[in-house]
């Protein structure tokens, strides 16, 4: 129990701005186990959002609403998610064969590419979380945050590191996630997500499995493999197309 203590607080400490002292973390080492709790930690951000909502939206606009919540998933997360969106379209959108692609990635200056994904990106949340039904917004929270922390486990249980290992994020999760990690993580995701959207569910799943299929037949045609930048730029894709995909059913 102790050791599934220290590795959901990895997963907390590496998915979030939450202080989480280094002693009470089981390690980078264990990053890959931790893994697991990725959709937990999803869990928690999201429910951070359902009270603020409900506090916000006692005396502020629906719109205005939104906003705050997009920039407490940018302060909570220290915009980890965001930053990789940006370095995987530089890197994809400015390579072409896989080192020049993996060195963009590298570079910690951010492109046209980059700058232009997180605005579309940013932009895309805002209008189809603000245009959801009021009343549905918490479920979809809930389920964006979850189900977006999960497609790490699949693309990470399938695919090889496309770095040498030991050299970035990435290769400390790429296949270190095991099948019980990623059927428990799986399960856990289908669960929230089946209680907080009922049968909708279906689809939103439906539409969180195409995205991370076609991320990672992409990736792995691209670089052969995948990185941690990879993992957030799915990350984020994702949780758009929860948002879309809520939008089409209301």
């Amino acid at each position: 129990m102790k050791q599934l203590a220290r590795r959901f607080l990895t997963a907390v400490g590496f998915l979030t701005r939450i202080p989480v002292p280094w002693e009470m973390q089981a390690g980078p080492e264990a990053l890959g186990a931790s893994a697991v709790f990725f959709p937990a930690v999803g869990l928690l951000i999201g429910a951070g959002a359902v009270v603020l909502n409900h506090i916000c939206s006692r005396r502020l606009p629906h719109d205005a609403v939104v906003i705050i919540i997009l920039v407490f998933f940018v302060v909570i997360t220290g915009g980890l998610h965001e930053d990789a969106l940006a370095d995987a379209a530089d890197g994809f959108g400015g390579g072409w064969e896989k080192q020049q692609v993996l060195k963009i990635m590298r570079d910690s200056r951010i492109g046209s590419f980059g700058a232009l994904a997180i605005a579309l990106g940013l932009l895309a949340r805002f209008v189809f979380m603000a245009n959801l039904p009021v009343g549905q917004l918490d479920s979809y929270l809930v389920a964006g945050q979850v189900t977006s922390r999960w497609t790490a486990l699949p693309l990470a249980f399938f695919l090889s590191p496309a770095r040498n290992p030991g050299d970035g994020q990435g290769t400390l999760v790429a296949q270190k996630i095991t099948a019980v990690s990623l059927v428990i993580g799986t399960i856990f995701t289908a669960g929230v997500a089946g209680v907080v959207l009922g049968i909708k569910a279906v689809w939103i799943l439906g539409a969180v499995f195409a995205v991370t299929a076609a991320s990672g037949v992409y990736y792995q045609r691209r670089i052969r493999g995948v990185t941690g930048d990879c993992l957030g730029a799915t990350n984020q894709i994702t949780e758009v197309a929860v948002y879309l995909t809520g939008l089409v059913l209301r």
